[in-house]
């Protein structure tokens, strides 16, 4: 029962993103709305077919600072939330300096970057860390806090080492919270990258999105986007499978109990 309602689910929201479209191209192709403002969605996609060649080379160097970005935030998320766990004093001197880091917005730091390190990847890669950072190692740091204090008393009481207890207890049990931020962290970082090559830049999505704004190209503003959001879904992805892979038990308890529901 409870497969045939998933399904139904998928069919209803996969049936209102197409009726939104199919509204959406309506609008547009009787102009009650004029196309400069809002192109149709047949000319959008036409957009990104006659610009592949072009769309994929700056979407290449967006993924690329990106992925870097993404993966150096990830290095010092874990390694942050592993040492505040493990130093309860300096976690409650750093976490507050940690939320207020997150009410600076992004967008005006980026001047900034541009100012100090130039226009090259640096400042792309920095940006890319700054908002993955925080989602990564505050959904560690909880995964970490919420072991089971059982557990940890019985690794205690069999006179486990402070690695033994993080690689078979804490670690496991935090793997979860952990790509919850991940997750958070990976559709960022495409988002990251484009807002700091609006600063300035040779190559990226967001360079091309500023030269086709400049030239009231709004198919090809709208194209670029949509390629946006395909990157941003593909990492989201991507992460989620890396996360099958890295836990498999949650995905066969998560399995069982739909059987049992059935």
């Amino acid at each position: 029962m409870k497969k045939w309602r998933s399904i139904g689910d998928s069919f209803l929201s996969a049936g209102v993103g197409v009726a939104f479209v199919m509204i959406w191209e309506i609008i547009s192709r009787f102009q009650w709305i004029p196309p400069y403002l809002l192109p149709a969605p047949s000319r959008i996609i036409m957009a990104i077919i006659q610009n592949a060649p072009l769309l994929w080379q700056h979407a290449r160097v967006t993924l690329l600072q990106a992925l870097i970005g993404f993966m150096v935030a990830i290095l010092l998320g874990f390694l942050l939330a592993v040492i505040l766990d493990f130093m309860p004093l300096l976690r409650k001197t750093l976490y507050p300096y940690l939320v207020t880091s997150q009410t600076v917005p992004i967008i005006v730091l980026a001047p900034l970057f541009a100012m100090w390190f130039g226009f090259g990847m640096l400042p792309k890669v920095l940006i890319v860390v700054l908002v993955c950072f925080f989602p990564i190692t505050i959904s560690l740091m909880e995964g970490l806090a919420g072991v089971d204090r059982e557990l940890m008393d019985l690794m205690q009481a069999m006179d486990a080492t402070p690695w033994q207890q993080y690689r078979w207890v804490k670690l496991p049990t935090a793997m979860p919270s952990l790509f919850s931020g991940l997750k958070i962290s990976g559709t960022y970082s495409i988002m990251g990258a484009v807002i700091g090559e609006w600063i300035g830049g040779r190559m990226g999505l967001g360079v091309y999105m500023l030269r086709v704004r400049q030239s009231f190209a709004t198919d090809q503003v709208f194209a670029v986007i949509t390629v946006i959001v395909l990157l941003s879904i593909m990492v989201l992805k991507i992460i989620q499978i890396i996360e099958k892979k890295m836990m498999p038990w949650q995905h066969h308890t998560r399995k069982h109990e739909e059987v049992l529901d059935q």
